[in-house]
């Protein structure tokens, strides 16, 4: 019986290949998740893996129809940002 899954990507995705997905570095995926400004991850035993939908919706929100909509959803770039990441702003997380 074959495969009803072959040839649809995996539904989850590790760091190597969620940044190839992206066209992004490893690296810059990496700064991302240190400062909380990239997609959702989890993980599973000390392994960090992506869902594909999550990187997807991620990628939505910097879409944009022209260099001046003002659609108020941006994507962060991967350093440090107070407003977004409570680590970084001293803020107490609960």
């Amino acid at each position: 019986m074959p495969d009803p899954n072959a040839g649809l990507p995996p539904r989850y995705l590790r760091t190597p290949e969620a940044a190839r997905f992206l066209g992004l570095s490893g690296r810059t995926l990496e700064k991302h998740r240190t400062y909380g400004t990239g997609p959702k991850y989890s993980k599973i035993g000390g392994r960090v893996v992506y869902a594909v939908d999550d990187l997807q919706a991620w990628v939505s929100r910097g879409e944009k129809r022209s260099t001046s909509d003002d659609t108020g959803d941006t994507v962060l770039p991967a350093k440090r940002h107070a407003a977004v990441s409570p680590a970084y702003s001293g803020e107490k997380r609960s």
